[in-house]
């Protein structure tokens, strides 16, 4: 798989970075992060792209990608919730609580999920389900887009394929903080979940 993406990144190179990396953002499981480091890695390696224009692709396919889940969040994922949440025991006030923590907090989600292997393909999706305002949420989308493309791709285009398995070790790291975090917050959620069901309710009152 290195080989073809390898390959691919010499004979398209842009196209390439923005189409796997927003095919990740809509939720799809690709390689998004790794084609980006690559794709540098090469620039820095052989001069024949241009590192400014790779973290334009990547962060065009970011901010691309993430719009079209958070509509497809947004326009069936409500949808599909309110029908067959029931089944999974997602009432009414559980989704009126995700709302409202999203009204909260859906700002660092999008932008820190940038980050986050599993977030990163989920925050755009669960934006759009939670109804998190589209104005809102391109701003820090497109802001958490820009920084993780810039970071990423200029760190391995000055560091060269040391910056790959460093990319690889911090990306375990913050996958297994965020797993703890996300748990801590499930947690502190369920603990309070009266409380903070009432407060989404009278923050968000009336039908869904």
């Amino acid at each position: 798989m290195s080989e073809t993406l390898d390959s691919l990144i010499a004979s398209n190179g842009y196209w390439v970075v923005a189409t796997v990396v927003g095919l990740e953002s809509m939720g799809i499981p690709v390689p998004g992060e790794t084609t980006l480091v690559t794709a540098a890695i090469y620039a820095g390696t052989t001069r024949r792209l241009d590192i400014w224009l790779v973290i334009a692709a990547a962060a065009a396919g970011a901010i691309a990608g993430d719009n079209v889940g958070y509509l497809l969040g947004r326009r069936f994922g409500l949808r599909l919730l309110l029908r067959y949440g029931p089944l999974l025991r997602i009432g009414t006030p559980r989704i009126k609580l995700g709302r409202y923590l999203f009204y909260r907090h859906g700002g660092k989600v999008v932008f820190f999920g940038r980050f986050i292997a599993i977030l990163r393909a989920l925050a755009a999706i669960l934006a759009g389900i939670n109804c998190m305002a589209w104005r809102r949420f391109l701003f820090f989308n497109a802001t958490g887009g820009v920084v993780w493309a810039a970071a990423y791709g200029l760190g391995a285009y000055e560091a060269g394929a040391y910056v790959e398995t460093l990319s690889g070790k911090a990306g375990f790291l913050i996958a297994a903080l965020a797993v703890v975090g996300i748990g801590a917050g499930l947690w502190f959620v369920r603990r309070h979940e009266a409380e903070l069901e009432r407060r989404a309710e009278a923050a968000l009152p009336g039908p869904l």
